[in-house]
């Protein structure tokens, strides 16, 4: 099997999701950056949407967790990390949890989902391990992008506005290139936000196109209660239809994405199996608390 093809990764190729699963495994609990979308606080078993997990997972318990997913009904080709906050934020855990799976597992594929702002840094770690990474690229223009993040994190320096989304946008950039020049299968999520940057999608995936990107993924909101975007109408089934025809003309569209939590396994859009669920300690974070779908949350 050749690792950088995606004829059996279930995320990157739609014709594999039905015959192959995948499995994250949510070991990043640190974020580098604060989108006016998320909110990493809150896990309830109805919230299905990134960055919520029922529990987070040492590399060791990753490694066994994965053993039953592996033991389970479904047949497992992707092994990878999104979160709930950004693998490359929690680099220790995440590259240590990939080479006990690379060890174990050398047939599974292994990918990673990161803003890409330290992407650079890790480029060694990063080429020499996995063979597919997902970028989250919101904006090509720190104007726009001024409005989707409230901050990024670089080192002890904390960075806002547009300086922020520009700092975030160059990193971003040079990463997608520099690996795709390495090799690595590269996909691009990009959130869909009406009134912020819904227009402005054709535009980042003709600059993916550019970079050599493998496929685009536009992903409609997911309002979630308490952040800044709470009240925001997501793009219904017409809008993400017709941007994902005008991105069509720049690159390969995605359009089975169902916005996977931290800690999906199994089919894409299918529940997994109770087996190999992750049991939570307790259903929410904040018992009492509205979730994103309008539900209270619940002690277990």
């Amino acid at each position: 099997m050749n690792v950088f093809d995606i004829s059996d990764h279930p995320c990157f190729n739609r014709e594999a999701s039905g015959r192959v699963g995948r499995v994250h495994l949510a070991v990043a609990p640190a974020c580098n950056i604060k989108c006016n979308y998320c909110d990493r606080r809150f896990d309830c078993p109805n919230e299905g949407r990134p960055g919520v997990t029922s529990r987070l997972l040492t590399p060791a318990a990753a490694l066994a967790h994965l053993d039953a997913v592996m033991a389970g009904p479904v047949p497992i080709s992707v092994a990878g990390i999104a979160g709930p906050g950004d693998p490359l934020a929690n680099p220790a855990a995440t590259f240590r949890t990939l080479e006990r799976i690379r060890r174990k597992y050398p047939e599974l594929l292994l990918c990673l989902s990161t803003n890409g702002l330290m992407a650079l840094p890790f480029l060694p770690q990063i080429a020499g391990t996995i063979s597919h990474i997902t970028f989250t690229v919101n904006a090509v223009d720190a104007g726009i992008g001024a409005r989707i993040y409230s901050h990024v994190k670089l080192g002890s320096q904390v960075y806002t506005g547009v300086e922020a989304a520009g700092l975030l946008l160059e990193r971003q950039l040079e990463g997608i290139q520099v690996l795709k020049r390495a090799g690595l299968v590269v996909k691009v999520n990009t959130v869909v936000i009406p009134g912020v940057n819904d227009e402005h999608v054709p535009a980042i995936a003709a600059r993916m196109k550019d970079l050599g990107v493998d496929i685009f993924n536009a992903m409609p909101l997911y309002p979630v209660a308490g952040t800044p975007f709470a009240g925001v109408t997501p793009p219904g089934a017409h809008q993400m239809r017709e941007l994902r025809h005008r991105a069509r003309a720049h690159l390969p569209q995605m359009t089975h994405c169902v916005r996977c939590r931290a800690d999906a396994a199994g089919f894409i859009g299918q529940a997994q199996p109770e087996a190999v669920a992750p049991k939570p300690a307790v259903k929410c974070a904040a018992a009492g608390a509205i979730n994103s779908t309008k539900e209270r949350c619940i002690q277990a």
